[in-house]
């Protein structure tokens, strides 16, 4: 009896069975399972971070010498050509309006809308290249359309498209310069 009166008053001061334990251990299930869990986060993370930021630099740009790949703004700037003849950039511009084509790989459910402009050297290259509108624009329409959504979608792609459609006119009109390649609309849909 003496033994259950003990048991009573034990279970009186801790009426739940919890016992107050004064040290703390860590737990072995802490190290055997958070550890390495912990690590294998720190490798996904960082391969996911190293494969944006190496695609990000992959697409951006890159210019060589001589190359031109940006318009300024609404800026007219004069540069010069190989001869040593300054070139006024934006007084010769042909402009074609709103060519919609179906990009590769799309089936037919994703668009491409483009408005572009081609700044020529000299008013007789502007007349020329105004009498050949149609070849152009099949020029312009065939490389794009061969072109699959994420290259035309990705922001570093537009300038390297712009220098493959000027080296398309170069390649289809040899004497006709281009200066510079301009997209006045570019809208995925």
């Amino acid at each position: 009896m003496a033994k259950e009166n003990e048991n009573i008053e034990g279970q009186l001061e801790d009426p739940i069975g919890l016992k107050d334990d004064s040290k703390k251990s860590l737990n072995p299930k802490v190290f055997i399972i958070g550890l390495p869990l912990f690590v294998v986060q720190l490798i996904i993370v960082y391969f996911v971070t190293a494969n944006i930021l190496l695609t990000k630099q992959e697409s951006a740009p890159s210019k060589t010498k001589g190359e031109n790949t940006e318009a300024v703004g609404n800026e007219l700037n004069d540069s010069s050509d190989e001869n040593g003849q300054n070139i006024e950039l934006g007084k010769n511009i042909f402009s074609i309006e709103d060519i919609i084509v179906n990009p590769t790989g799309t089936n037919g459910q994703r668009l491409l809308l483009v408005s572009m402009a081609f700044d020529v050297a000299t008013e007789e290259q502007l007349a020329t290249i105004g009498k050949k509108e149609v070849i152009i624009k099949d020029m312009v329409i065939s490389t794009l359309s061969s072109k699959s959504m994420s290259e035309l979608s990705a922001v570093g792609q537009k300038d390297s498209l712009k220098a493959e459609i000027s080296k398309g006119l170069t390649t289809l009109l040899p004497k006709i310069k281009i200066n510079s390649v301009y997209f006045s609309k570019y809208v995925i849909n």
